[in-house]
């Protein structure tokens, strides 16, 4: 991989046995891998097997690389608070140069399987990710987007390591660039392991923007032509679908800034305004107007958004508000009117 040392390879069960205190001493000169025997193939195959180092050229000199430090900062702390996991902090980023080399061997082995080896999985994510400028931007938006929107993700290296919905979500990119190159069939391979080991099921021909948040993730489906903006916000259950078995262009398209609630169905070539909020559990068949929140099944618009952009501020509660007006409707005889319009008219 070139990104440990034969020293520090050397000196690695001592780290270990000292709670991994390590210390960020180089030599000066050009990192070189020899085949020695990794003590932890059971835990690692991608070390166990061995693999070359990926080509990184390419790799723009960008610099600090604030996001990538706070990582490994992340990691070693918390290798000296938890020895038992030291090994697989170390293996898992400590040992690699950068974030893509870290974020690839970590998405090789969860979507490793018997016949889809975690070096060639290693080979095809660092491939990709080394060489796409727009990969490397969207991993590290998104991975921000964690931080700021997910009170459960607890650090950078966190959700590196440990998210499904941050793993599905890269994965997914990487299978995208390859169904862009022409590689398909590669690519749904890929989209049929996410969809396994993940539980989300995103097309590699959908279209997703970058700082996306999937909470959780366990259910999201995205179909072939869905479009997804910049810092959208989906949680678990969403569903991006078609309305039978027409083909071409039949997918939502979800603007910039929308917030997507948990178990929200949209179906369909509509589109989802910029910064609309779509309330927990609600059925969209029919666009959605800019800033504006719905809820409901089928959805209706309840109300306006204040904010710019929803997916920010996380604040998708607005059922309450909702069912409350539903339930005072219903009792009183009323028909449901989206609450603009009734206020407009004098009703509650």
């Amino acid at each position: 991989m070139g990104c440990v040392s034969d020293k520090r390879w050397e000196s690695f069960p001592q780290m270990l046995s000292s709670g991994l205190s390590l210390q960020e001493s180089e030599d000066g000169g050009e990192d070189k891998m020899k085949s020695i025997q990794f003590p932890f193939e059971k835990v690692f195959p991608v070390y166990a097997m061995g693999f070359s180092k990926p080509d990184t050229d390419s790799v723009a000199n960008s610099g600090y690389d604030p996001i990538w430090d706070a990582v490994r900062e992340e990691a070693k702390l918390e290798a000296e608070k938890e020895p038992i996991l030291s090994s697989f902090l170390y293996a898992s980023i400590l040992a690699h140069d950068c974030l893509e080399q870290a974020l690839g061997f970590v998405l090789a082995n969860r979507l490793q399987n018997p016949t889809l080896l975690a070096t060639q999985l290693m080979d095809i994510f660092c491939d990709v990710m080394m060489h796409d400028r727009g990969i490397k931007r969207s991993i590290r938006l998104d991975v921000q987007a964690f931080i700021d929107r997910d009170p459960a993700c607890l650090s950078y290296s966190s959700a590196l390591l440990y998210l499904k919905g941050y793993h599905s979500l890269q994965s997914y990119r990487v299978a995208h660039a390859l169904w862009k190159q022409g590689r398909k069939v590669l690519a749904l391979a890929l989209q049929s392991r996410i969809s396994e080991v993940f539980g989300v099921d995103i097309h590699p021909a959908a279209k997703i923007g970058d700082g996306i948040l999937l909470d959780h993730g366990t259910g999201v489906v995205i179909g072939e032509t869905a479009v997804v903006g910049n810092r959208v916000s989906l949680m678990h259950g969403v569903t991006l679908g078609g309305t039978g078995k027409e083909i071409g262009d039949r997918h939502p398209k979800v603007s910039d800034g929308a917030l997507l609630g948990a178990c929200v169905t949209i179906l369909g070539n509509i589109k989802i305004g910029e910064g609309a909020m779509i309330a927990a559990g609600s059925l969209v068949l029919k666009h959605v107007p800019p800033h504006s929140m719905v809820a409901g099944t089928p959805a209706q618009v309840i109300g306006s958004i204040d904010e710019q952009d929803p997916s920010l501020t996380m604040k998708h509660d607005a059922t309450k508000e909702f069912f409350k007006y539903v339930a005072t409707s219903l009792r009183e005889g009323r028909s449901i009117k989206p609450l603009d319009q009734e206020n407009k008219d004098g009703g509650t």
